[in-house]
């Protein structure tokens, strides 16, 4: 199976109500559980590791994941309250407000030995939960365990607003990225992480450490990403009447580990070795998920009758 590790949220994106004035709609988010149900519901086998609420919220949360086939044994469930996120549009990007104190999400521990790594194919991490010293020691010491047989996925999906610290944040997303034997991020995260350092530049290095994938997504502009064996791969966004953004950058995620997957290069020896023509392909796909999740408001990735792939 493949499994994403992190938050699980309640998104309130922005709408319009009859009158025409500013509204927000309680939408199912979380980075790291937009991942697992995308996966889920393109049709892979998932779970999600993480703190989900037994409160309102919570069963929401529990809920769609639920419809959308994620298993959620792997999960803690607790009476923590739900991270709560405002969602406003700026200049087309997403920008939030988290309201995240003593949250099932902030409270969540790793326990050891109930995950059956050696049937785990991928571990997904990333977001919110790593900006906290909790969740990233906890999940710090989930990938100790999984890294032996199981892949590591890794995006930042950096929440700027959530970091007090900059130079210990940036220290820390480099660890987990010296961990991940794929990684992802978005032209923004870049921006924050690395400045104008050139994407070329940081990605050789990121090879360099020994990671296999560097995938950089640019909105309109697709994504480029870079392989050892493969070399530099570049793919085109599709043109979409987009609604809004929210969760584009975790179905691509969600999308790229899928058709890993479904090609049988997702684990570590077999992603090393995938070849030029078939990273394109996946890229694609991954990008046209993107694009779908973009027609529609919030975090709504597609479902396998959805998309198509060639493989």
């Amino acid at each position: 199976m493949l499994i994403a590790c992190g938050d699980a949220l309640i998104d309130f994106v922005p709408t319009r109500n009859m009158e025409g004035r500013e509204a927000v709609m309680p939408a199912v988010g979380g980075s790291c559980l937009n991942v697992a149900i995308g996966m889920a519901r393109l049709g892979a086998p998932t779970g999600f590791v993480g703190g989900i609420s037994t409160d309102l919220f919570g069963r929401m949360i529990a809920d769609h994941a639920t419809a959308s086939h994620v298993a959620l044994d792997l999960a803690t469930r607790s009476d923590h309250q739900t991270t709560l996120a405002f969602v406003r549009i700026v200049a087309g990007e997403s920008h939030y407000a988290f309201y995240d104190a003593q949250t099932a999400t902030r409270s969540w521990t790793y326990r050891r030995s109930t995950i059956p790594f050696p049937t785990v194919e991928a571990v997904h991490v990333g977001s919110t939960t790593l900006v906290n010293d909790h969740g990233a020691a906890e999940t710090k010491a989930l990938i100790a365990d999984a890294r032996a047989s199981s892949t590591i996925s890794f995006d930042p999906n950096c929440r700027p607003n959530l970091v007090k610290d900059k130079p210990a944040y940036l220290a820390r997303m480099a660890e987990f990225a010296g961990s991940a034997d794929l990684i992802k991020m978005s032209d923004v995260d870049f921006a924050y992480l690395f400045g104008e350092e050139p994407y070329q530049q940081r990605a050789s290095a990121l090879l360099g450490q020994g990671t296999s994938l560097v995938v950089i997504t640019r909105g309109n502009n697709g994504a480029i990403a870079w392989h050892p064996a493969a070399g530099q791969i570049e793919v085109a966004a599709p043109e979409v009447a987009v609604a809004d953004t929210i969760g584009a950058g975790d179905s691509f995620q969600a999308a790229l580990l899928f058709a890993l997957y479904k090609q049988g290069r997702i684990a570590r020896q077999q992603l090393k070795d995938i070849s030029a023509d078939e990273l394109r392909r996946v890229l694609s796909f991954a990008a046209n998920c993107a694009g779908l999740t973009c027609t529609r408001p919030g975090a709504d990735p597609p479902w396998s009758h959805e998309v198509s792939w060639s493989w």
